[in-house]
């Protein structure tokens, strides 16, 4: 869940609304999502649902707030081997399937 930047990057984007991220939190705590359909992420592996009552569905998909999806996907690219790259160092701490679970 996006509880933090979207739509672009810092200065282009906007803070998400507290508003939506109590409403995505109140969902997946009350079972709202249990058997919804979602749509798995390409860089970072996650199960993103494309319903919540009370959220629309563009905030759900990160890369459709963008002005240019294309941006997104440098962006998403980015931070992906940011994270991979801080990994790294616990890698001979951790099991090949957390290795795997993470951004590609």
């Amino acid at each position: 869940m996006n509880t933090g930047w979207s739509g672009g990057g810092y200065g282009v984007g906007s803070r998400m609304k507290l508003s939506y991220t109590r409403t995505m939190v109140n969902a997946a705590l009350s079972g709202e999502l249990d058997g919804g359909d979602f749509d798995m992420d390409r860089v970072f592996g996650l199960a993103v649902p494309t319903v919540i009552s009370g959220v629309p569905t563009e905030v759900l998909s990160p890369r459709k707030t963008w002005e240019n999806p294309d941006d997104y996907d440098v962006a998403a690219s980015k931070l992906a081997a940011m994270f991979r790259e801080n990994f790294e160092q616990f890698s001979n701490q951790v099991s090949a399937e957390v290795l795997t679970a993470g951004p590609q």
